[in-house]
């Protein structure tokens, strides 16, 4: 008998999701973790996993779709084939058993369940808890937000299934929970087996608790009552953005608090500017304090750069090497091309050149785009140029990758590039744009500074820094001083496998490329 998984709840208000891509047919067979459906929300595209091995009996929408949190996303048939009613694999009880109850499970004590903290796919096994917004003893209703946790992609309000007490906290501020088990523990408000020992304590002393608080709760929606998050679906969130509209400060007139289109536009006539305007002041009063000192923790993606850069420069030899370009016939040909390119919809900027012509160069010299294992035993040549650009964003550095740029044009690449730059800046890059890069760039020129002594990326053999365009007096072929616009490179280079001659050679090809546009196009195949 098949069963039916349910999409979980990954927080942040967001009750529904769409269906980008279905990575699997009714009828497949799909083993355990492996990726079935790729969905989008407001916040980033996130691939669905397989919980168990069997075969997938139905899928419950098409491509385009909205599917809604809480309700079943497909139906598979375990590989055993056993029924969804099956309690025993008792090896894994939490995993094995939370789909068919939405991530909750019942106490060996029968009188509260389990949240089980749901998994959101892209490899993501664990979070930490930044913080718990209630404490053991409160009361909480359905979607209300109990804690805030964090991956190496973003970080996440948990909200409560039901009305209910909250008897246990399962970790502590800092810790690590992992996917598939308990977060917390709640006594739901209908008292099922209201002789558990630790929910009446919650309502022996209600004096306890501020009054405020509890008025609170019943006076507002729950998604608002602690933390400002609104319930709202994607489509909301996006016309609240794109209006610059803070969605936590628009009252939701739908159920249970939501906003709606019409409260977004209700609140762009001008309604409700007070506390917007009295929240402005609040950093004037921080300003004049002094002397003092913030800890913050270091999460997420900003965490996850910090191993993986702290791992590169353990275990590869870096050596930097250094270089002026003379950009100044390819910021001409740009110039004349951009325009022309405008009007067709596509941004021309120098990155897809740079792209383009480091692409031309890994042709002549492969072990650039090569890369060893971790005994430098072995070296990997990859036939493809998978080049990785670094995006700044609002959670930390990020470096997709255009994929195959040695099949791409420019415009091409200048396609791909600004995909990559706004699904980064926007969150929503997908897991797999991240994966499978072979060398990157980094531009930090358009920040600011000229030389850099960059970190690889490993696994990756090589990074390039570009520096900023100067204008520069330089002398001409006559002897003559001339204006030129100078951009400085800076490499860095896994030495067990490149030596500063070859870098060196192949910096002289690329920079030939760019130099002379002409030449980077007679070379393009």
């Amino acid at each position: 008998m098949s069963k039916d998984f349910i999409l979980p709840d990954i927080g942040e208000g967001i009750v529904e999701c769409e269906i980008v891509e279905w990575l699997v047919a009714e009828g497949d067979e799909v083993k355990e973790d492996q990726p079935v459906v790729e969905v989008m929300t407001d916040k980033a595209m996130v691939e669905i996993p397989a919980k168990d091995d069997g075969i997938v009996e139905k899928l419950y929408y098409q491509k385009g779709d909205i599917a809604k949190v809480h309700e079943p996303l497909f139906a598979i048939k375990p590989a055993d084939g056993s029924s969804d009613e099956a309690p025993a694999k008792e090896s894994e009880p939490t995993k094995k058993e939370e789909p068919k109850t939405e991530e909750e499970q019942t106490s060996s004590s029968g009188d509260t369940t389990d949240f089980i903290l749901p998994d959101i796919g892209e490899g993501i096994v664990e979070c930490e808890i930044v913080e718990w917004l209630v404490s053991e003893g409160d009361e909480v209703k359905e979607d209300q937000p109990v804690v805030e946790v964090m991956t190496d992609k973003a970080t996440v309000e948990i909200p409560a299934k039901d009305d209910g007490t909250v008897v246990k906290l399962y970790h502590k501020k800092g810790d690590i929970a992992e996917v598939h088990k308990p977060l917390f523990a709640l006594q739901p408000a209908g008292g099922v087996q209201s002789s558990g020992s630790n929910a009446p304590q919650s309502h022996v002393d209600p004096d306890a608790k501020t009054s405020p608080s509890d008025s609170k709760a019943e006076a507002e929606p729950p998604a608002k009552a602690r933390q400002g998050k609104a319930i709202a679906s994607p489509a909301v969130r996006r016309l609240a953005r794109e209006s610059d509209i803070n969605i936590a400060e628009v009252p939701g007139s739908g159920k249970k608090g939501r906003v709606l289109k019409k409260d977004i536009e209700a609140f762009k006539s001008g309604e409700q500017k007070s506390a917007a305007s009295s929240d402005s002041q609040q950093p004037q009063k921080a300003a004049a304090t002094s002397g003092g000192t913030r800890t913050e923790a270091i999460r997420g993606v900003k965490a996850a750069m910090a191993k993986q850069m702290m791992s590169s420069v353990s275990t590869i030899p870096h050596f930097t090497y250094a270089d002026e370009f003379d950009v100044t016939d390819l910021i001409a040909l740009r110039e004349k091309l951009k325009e022309q390119y405008k009007e067709k919809g596509i941004r021309l900027t120098v990155m897809p050149f740079f792209i383009k012509a480091l692409s031309l160069a890994l042709k002549e010299f492969p072990v650039m785009n090569a890369q060893v294992n971790e005994d430098c035993t072995e070296i990997t040549y990859f036939d493809d140029h998978n080049i990785g650009m670094a995006v700044d964003t609002k959670i930390g550095l990020l470096v997709p990758n255009v994929k195959q740029v040695q099949n791409k044009s420019i415009i091409d690449v200048a396609n791909e590039v600004t995909r990559l730059t706004q699904a980064s800046r926007e969150g929503k890059l997908p897991q797999a744009d991240m994966k499978g890069g072979t060398i990157s760039i980094s531009n930090i020129g358009v920040i600011g500074g000229t030389v850099a002594t960059p970190i690889i990326n490993k696994p990756e053999a090589a990074i390039v820094a570009l520096g900023k365009v100067q204008e520069l007096p330089r002398f001409d072929a006559n002897g003559n001083v001339v204006a030129r616009k100078i951009m400085t490179v800076s490499w860095s280079g896994d030495h067990r496998i490149i030596d500063g001659g070859t870098i060196a050679r192949f910096n002289k090809l690329w920079q030939e490329y760019l130099e002379d546009p002409t030449s980077m196009l007679v070379n393009m195949v």
